[in-house]
């Protein structure tokens, strides 16, 4: 839906395709980063039959995203200041990470001249990939199939023998500690403390989990520290966002590097389009074998 709906906006928003003109490119942006979370909230109300909620002017940018998301029509929603920070810090650690898969396909699409609401939809689809947006839920699903707190020890033994893999530990960009993950984790606890969650079996695990890999010399040599992802998908589970939902989150967060980025290349004006190189590492042609044609 979000892939859909975010490409669909070209057509709505016929005055600010000229992406040659500043002005247009200003507006395309203002527009992308205000639709968005009203996209993905509604993506999540039309996925469970729930009547939409329209945004409110007197809520902050994450507090009116958890309104329009969360809400019960014809009640007073008040958002927790504590979940609120909670999914703003989320929104801010997830805004940009280098060069990734996304950010890349963003500049690749855009680097052709196509307008910005096509390039953010083809950021999210390349998001929906499982190895990209999928890495915090890959973290809940492996809880699920850890199961209980007294299997984490035999599962950990299983991972050293490469039985089974760690999700949401390491990352192949940092050679120490992830540092979002340190904030993350703070977050982590403030949440789990402010719902009272902190005997949840699933969290009790997660945390088991944590200080085994913390603590064990085999996931120290190997700086197999917990990443942001492993405590971002604690997070959102614990606020109530279904798994579905966590790369569309994801998507939300990353809208705002995914169109700095767009903006940086597309005022270059040097930039031209994308080609990225290829090295032919087949057969020479002296290994050819001649064909009879007779």
């Amino acid at each position: 839906m979000m892939v859909g709906v975010v490409g669909a906006l070209s057509a709505f928003y016929q005055d600010s395709l000229e992406i040659s003109d500043p002005e247009h490119r200003k507006i395309a942006i203002y527009r992308l980063i205000s639709k968005i979370p009203t996209i993905a909230a509604m993506c999540y109300r039309y996925s469970n039959g729930l009547p939409f909620n329209y945004p409110r002017n007197d809520l902050s940018y994450t507090a009116n995203f958890m309104h329009m998301m969360l809400a019960t029509p014809c009640e007073s929603y008040t958002p927790n200041p504590v979940l609120v920070r909670a999914l703003d810090r989320i929104f801010i650690l997830h805004a940009d990470h280098e060069q990734n898969a996304s950010t890349s396909t963003v500049r690749l699409a855009g680097s052709s001249g196509a307008n910005p609401f096509a390039c953010i939809a083809a950021g999210i689809a390349s998001l929906w990939g499982p190895a990209h947006g999928g890495a915090n839920e890959a973290v809940l699903k492996m809880l699920d199939e850890i199961g209980d707190v007294s299997n984490v020890a035999a599962f950990m033994e299983g991972v050293k023998e490469r039985k089974y893999r760690l999700m949401g530990f390491g990352h192949r960009v940092y050679r120490n500690m992830d540092p979002r993950a340190s904030i993350m984790r703070e977050t982590c606890y403030e949440v789990l403390k402010e719902l009272g969650l902190e005997d949840d079996p699933q969290f009790k695990l997660a945390m088991e989990l944590e200080q085994i890999a913390l603590n064990d010399p085999y996931f120290v040599e190997r700086k197999l520290y917990p990443n942001v992802d492993f405590y971002s998908g604690i997070v959102l589970s614990a606020l109530g966002i279904p798994v579905s939902m966590f790369t569309v989150i994801f998507a939300l967060a990353r809208t705002v590097g995914w169109i700095s980025h767009w903006h940086e290349m597309i005022s270059d004006p040097n930039q031209k389009i994308g080609r990225p190189r290829q090295l032919y590492t087949g057969a020479a042609r002296r290994d050819f074998v001649p064909v009879d044609k007779r």
